[in-house]
């Protein structure tokens, strides 16, 4: 192609081009060419499906929850008071005893003749005083040294008299209180000292149950409020009894002062060191806005819920913050940023941002 040709075309590719943006342009000042069809650009508002409750007021009640052992009423080791080899076992492990009942027996056999001959030297002793006081307080016969002396006499044989018999009796090793043998320390032929433990007893009606309370409750708790215990163990049986003793000093190592209620335990079901689960009513209130706890939303400064509210034919969602003043379990209490009628979104919570259009699938009541 010579360069006159290519010049031609040149010049012709370029005329073309300059009329079609011509017409085009031309086109787009009337409105009524191709061009703005395909440039007009068409906008679409998301809708999202919600669940809603209408707020109203409810009566709520905030509990303290707890987990508390249980242990015995009275659990204790009981000690021989006297020296001597256990001649005879009279209790086995795991029978009930009343208070009193002998549970061991130690060899008396030196015991019982000390007092055998104690009580001799008493008997001589007081009734040399008993004569002696009448020569000298009737008949004026003797000194009143003598008087005195077989006075003093017949005082000290009977003290002795009295010791030895207590030792005497305390040979035989009985239960305090009335309860289980939870375990027993010597056989016959045992060689026990005052002080040794012997046996143990453990009073299991009724039974203790103990927990530690947050020091952020001080204020909310004293003695004779109700609590509510259970035992998952046995099958969520539930007990309800007074607070018996509150603890007045907190544990520095967990920040926790003690409590204790005391329940019955018919049958010894309940065993210490069964783990508990107590609930004291902090509060109650009559007329509470209540929401479901899954309804807030954490921001950066505390909670919103999102309202839905009605405009020009159209529902939308309105962020609002709302105040907390007590929870329980799935539910709280909300002081402020709601009011009664408000619908309040409870599924789909997460899903929605301030303004956008809803759907109520649903309305809980």
């Amino acid at each position: 192609m010579t360069g006159s040709m290519k010049r031609t075309r040149g010049v012709l590719l370029f005329s073309l081009t300059a009329v079609a943006a011509g017409c085009g342009a031309s086109a787009e000042a009337n409105g009524t060419g191709d061009v703005a069809d395909s440039t007009a650009a068409t906008v679409y508002t998301r809708v999202i499906n919600v669940e809603v409750m209408e707020v109203a007021r409810e009566s709520f009640v905030e509990e303290i929850r707890l987990t508390g052992t249980a242990t015995a009423n009275r659990d204790v080791l009981v000690s021989a008071e006297e020296s001597g080899v256990i001649r005879e076992v009279l209790v086995e492990k795991g029978r009930y005893v009343a208070a009193g009942t002998p549970l061991a027996r130690i060899d008396d056999t030196v015991l019982s003749a000390q007092v055998g001959q104690a009580r001799a030297q008493a008997d001589l002793a007081g009734q040399t005083w008993e004569r002696r006081k009448r020569l000298w307080e009737e008949d004026g016969v003797g000194s009143e040294i003598a008087y005195l002396e077989a006075r003093s006499a017949a005082e000290q044989t009977a003290a002795n008299l009295a010791v030895l018999e207590e030792r005497l009796a305390r040979t035989v090793i009985r239960a305090p209180f009335g309860g289980i043998l939870e375990d027993r320390r010597v056989e016959v032929g045992t060689l026990v000292n005052p002080g040794q433990a012997v046996a143990r007893i453990v009073d299991l009606d009724p039974v203790k149950v103990s927990a530690g309370v947050p020091e952020r409750y001080a204020a909310d708790l004293a003695a004779g409020a109700e609590a509510r215990i259970t035992f998952a163990v046995l099958d969520g049986a539930e007990f309800t009894a007074p607070i018996r003793y509150v603890g007045s000093v907190v544990d520095p190592s967990n920040r926790t002062f003690p409590v204790e209620v005391q329940i019955r335990n018919a049958g010894a079901l309940i065993k210490p060191e069964m783990v508990a689960d107590l609930s004291v009513v902090r509060r109650r209130t009559d007329e509470a806005l209540v929401l479901p706890q899954d309804a807030l939303v954490r921001v950066e400064d505390g909670f919103v819920v999102f309202v839905v509210e009605d405009a020009h034919g159209e529902s939308s969602v309105v962020a609002r913050t709302v105040e907390v003043a007590g929870s329980q379990k799935d539910r709280v209490v909300v002081s402020a940023g709601v009011a009664v009628g408000d619908r309040v979104v409870v599924v789909g919570q997460k899903s929605v941002a301030h303004g956008d259009r809803v759907n109520i699938v649903a309305t809980r009541r």
